[in-house]
């Protein structure tokens, strides 16, 4: 199965959107719409009401975009990876990493605003990939920040990625105030017609426009599959790592800058699951998962030995279906 998925062939997305099914099965059938509690941001809350507001099977409507996202945002990352350049071959092991990782938490494979705020992060990524060698890159840094400011419209708490782009620029670019005064402005620019919005309909407040920011650490049940889940997770990682850190004199400086971008997201993304929790659950980490896949990739890849990437393979797989079926299930 791991040779399959290092081809390039064009077949392979559906092998990836079959395969996808089979282990995220009780997606389509275990799923209830989103409970709103009146603190999710405003764009998150309006696209829930709409679709709420569809007269069909709830449990299948959600079930079906929740998985339509997950497998759209695998093909983005392995297109993310691929196109810039870093991994030595073209392949969709990036794809098949994402798919694998977001069936080990069931919160993961729920319809909420961090899921989609993946789907916004994947073409964040791609524009700052691109800004090393562009030369007119005001319009770019805009977009950036601005995708970023519909983010905190989806989850609050993606606002704190402000700070990240900030640290990207400086990675990616020689400092220039103004490149970041841009950036500011994309991001705030949701913010000024939300308040335009609220002011003329004669609801505005600083309350419906800034959602208060509180830490709170998450107390999740301790159990035997919460654990072998974590295991499943950084084991791959911590072997991926090893793989890109032996790698990464032999790659251009351009992609050298990628892996830090992909790291440092990853710092800031374990840390946005504290913001604002009121879920004893994983749901809002699910942020950590395209930097994980990235580098369970080339766990997949890299090995010399050719049964490792097989084995972590089907140990996964299976566990998968036994915590399904056999377990507490989803």
């Amino acid at each position: 199965m791991i040779g399959l998925f290092k081809q390039k062939t064009p077949a392979n997305i559906l092998f990836l959107f079959v395969l996808g099914i089979l282990i995220k099965l009780p997606v389509f059938t275990n799923t209830t719409s989103p409970t709103l509690t009146g603190t999710e941001a405003f764009l998150y809350r309006e696209i829930v009401m709409l679709l709420e507001s569809f007269t069909v099977n709830k449990a299948l409507l959600f079930g079906s975009i929740t998985y339509l996202l997950l497998f759209t945002q695998a093909l983005q990352l392995s297109r993310l990876i691929n196109s810039n350049r870093m991994m030595q071959r073209i392949n969709f092991l990036p794809a098949l990493a994402y798919l694998l990782i977001t069936s080990l938490m069931p919160e993961w494979n729920y319809f909420s605003a961090p899921l989609l705020v993946n789907s916004l992060l994947l073409p964040v990524f791609a524009g700052l990939f691109r800004l090393y060698n562009q030369y007119s890159i005001k319009g770019a840094i805009f977009n950036i920040g601005l995708l970023v400011g519909i983010c905190s419209f989806l989850f609050f708490p993606s606002l704190v990625l402000l700070l990240w782009l900030i640290l990207a620029l400086m990675v990616m670019r020689t400092v220039r105030l103004n490149e970041w005064l841009i950036c500011l402005l994309g991001v705030t620019t949701p913010y000024y017609f939300h308040a335009a919005y609220l002011f003329i309909i004669g609801e505005w407040s600083w309350q419906k426009l800034l959602k208060p920011v509180s830490i709170a650490l998450p107390a999740p049940g301790q159990s035997l599959w919460l654990a072998l889940s974590g295991l499943l997770l950084i084991v791959p990682f911590l072997i991926g790592g090893y793989y890109v850190q032996e790698n990464l004199r032999k790659m251009l400086i351009q992609v050298r800058k990628n892996w830090s971008l992909v790291l440092t997201y990853l710092l800031f993304a374990l840390f946005i699951p504290f913001l604002n929790n009121n879920s004893p659950d994983f749901e809002n980490w699910i942020l950590i998962t395209i930097p994980f896949a990235a580098f369970h990739s080339f766990t997949y890849l890299y090995p010399p030995q050719r049964w490792l990437p097989a084995a972590i393979f089907w140990i996964t797989v299976l566990y998968i279906i036994i915590y399904q079926y056999g377990g507490p299930g989803w």
